[in-house]
């Protein structure tokens, strides 16, 4: 499973195919050109859905043909309009067939711009649902992630939480079995993608103060699973539908 995917700023040679109503990707040696913030987020947001509409048949053809990255280049290019730090996905769906996942991993100067884009978005169906930041997946305990040939499955993550009741935050430490074995950037990213899947990356940005990786099993853990009642009940939310 695919949690994220960073906005492409450059593509490898081997991505250089193209399909019917699909643009030459980049060449890879071309630096990619500064991209200008725009000044009216409601502005950039409706140039982005216009666009949406023209390349709507040919995204959803992309990925029936199981060819995301085509689907990818036909918006890298009016998600950076948007903004030029925004980045995107596309997903399955929890309710649609499929995401698309616009997100400023919760920087505050970028929330004029998703919430903008987020206004002016249609009506999600039955094809198509649009997301402002990362949604938590159903079951976190049922993601497997890779990392090189290491295969990590998200029930084995562990736990432990200290909840700060006046402020409505918690504190964690994240420990899984294979940390002992991984680079630090390899831990570091297994110790934030289980917490985004599992809560999301809003409510995770809103209600994880302090977050750090456990080499060594600690005393008390929680699954995944029960984190995310725990964080809800701070919300008043426990047994709120994904």
């Amino acid at each position: 499973m695919r949690l994220f995917r960073r906005r492409p700023r450059q593509r490898t040679g081997n991505e250089s195919g193209t399909s019917e109503g699909v643009p030459d990707s980049p060449d890879p040696r071309t630096p990619w050109p500064e991209q200008p913030v725009p000044s009216d987020p409601e502005t950039a947001a409706a140039e982005f859905w216009r666009h949406w509409q023209d390349v709507l048949p040919d995204v959803s053809s992309a990925l029936g043909e199981g060819n995301p990255q085509a689907a990818e280049t036909l918006l890298c290019d009016a998600v950076a309009r948007v903004h030029p730090n925004l980045q995107f996905s596309l997903e399955r769906g929890r309710r649609a067939l499929y995401a698309l996942v616009i997100s400023g991993q919760e920087d505050p100067a970028l929330r004029p711009y998703t919430d903008a884009w987020k206004a002016a978005a249609p009506p999600d169906d039955a094809i198509w649902e649009y997301h402002d930041s990362v949604p938590p997946v159903p079951d976190p305990a049922g993601v497997t992630v890779n990392l090189g040939t290491r295969r990590l499955n998200f029930a084995d993550v562990r736990v432990v939480a200290q909840v700060d009741e006046d402020e409505g935050v918690v504190d964690v430490a994240v420990y899984h079995p294979e940390f002992p074995d991984l680079a630090e950037s390899e831990r570091t990213a297994l110790t934030f993608l289980p917490l985004d899947a599992t809560l999301g990356e809003r409510l995770a940005g809103e209600r994880l103060r302090r977050v750090e990786t456990a080499t060594v099993e600690p005393q008390g853990t929680i699954s995944l699973g029960e984190l995310r009642d725990l964080v809800r009940g701070l919300t008043g939310d426990v047994g709120g539908a994904d």
